[in-house]
């Protein structure tokens, strides 16, 4: 009788510490799972406690981690679209007034007009393709081939000393040979046309832009320095995202989508390498390296 009655009153111990226990876990799993509804719902700043067990615990952290990722990339994505309409107004905008100028007799449909328009629809063609090579939308591709980066870096740098020259901007090249890279050679040519027009965007006029190209223990690095005003530290890691500006009014007027340095790492990183950014109160370089091929 004694025996039954402790086994009786272990069983009901037993059910109640496992009530408790259950009701324990089910509450902050419960919040989690409508915290998870309202992330699903479009409330992106839905967060629960971190507390309870171990597992519990753990599951609300990375919860979290997931909300704070995905308000991130939200808000991310609002600024794209933003700053994505902002670019393809502005062409859109000089079009309309040219047409309308065209059309009300107020300009003459000469051939200075016409170049007028047709540099409009180059930059909205630039902006496209941009867009498309960040989307990874690029189409057919051409197989990776070597590509000798110092005659690559010479010619790139030759094509830019008219812009340079209007300027004042003296112009520093140090590239030697036998600095060769597997890669696809007009992506590399991007590479470095686009770091060229952004040294010249922010070079003071009587300035100066240096390139250099030289082997690395780890490959073959490129460096495009510019003199000028200095870029704060806290903006240096996000140079390389797409619209990123460190000024952005001032750096609208200076021209530019504010993709050319997004472009510039995708297809770096596509070739295997890397990019960086540094900056002083005499230069700011931005550099690539790629693996060489001995």
């Amino acid at each position: 009788v004694v025996f039954g009655i402790a086994l009786a009153v272990a069983a009901v111990v037993a059910l109640v510490l496992a009530a408790v226990f259950a009701r324990m876990l089910a509450r902050p799993i419960q919040r989690i799972a409508a915290a998870a509804e309202r992330i699903a719902a479009g409330d992106l700043t839905a967060r629960v406690p971190e507390t309870g067990p171990a597992e519990v615990e753990s599951l609300a952290t990375a919860y979290n981690t997931m909300a704070d990722r995905l308000e991130e990339q939200e808000m991310m994505r609002r600024e794209f679209v933003v700053n994505a309409s902002h670019e393809l107004r502005t062409p859109l905008t000089n079009l309309q007034g040219y047409l309308e100028a065209l059309r009300d007799g107020v300009l003459p449909p000469d051939p200075q007009t016409f170049d007028s328009l047709r540099e409009e629809v180059d930059r909205l063609g630039r902006l496209a393709a941009s867009l498309d090579v960040l989307a990874g939308a690029e189409g057919e591709r051409p197989r990776p081939q070597p590509v000798d980066v110092g005659a690559l870096v010479r010619a790139t740098a030759d094509l830019a000393v008219p812009s340079l020259s209007r300027r004042a901007i003296r112009l520093r090249v140090d590239a030697g040979d036998g600095l060769v890279v597997v890669a696809r050679q007009d992506e590399l040519a991007q590479v470095m046309a686009n770091l060229l027009q952004n040294a010249v965007r922010y070079t003071p006029t009587g300035g100066t832009v240096r390139v250099e190209a030289r082997r690395a223990p780890d490959g073959v690095n490129v460096r495009v320095a510019n003199s000028g005003s200095p870029i704060p530290a806290d903006d240096l890691p996000r140079l390389w995202e797409r619209f990123y500006r460190v000024e952005k009014s001032r750096d609208r007027e200076r021209g530019g989508a504010g993709i050319g340095l997004a472009i510039v790492k995708r297809l770096v990183e596509d070739a295997g390498g890397r990019v960086g950014a540094a900056s002083n109160e005499a230069w700011t370089t931005f550099w690539f390296t790629l693996p060489a091929t001995g």
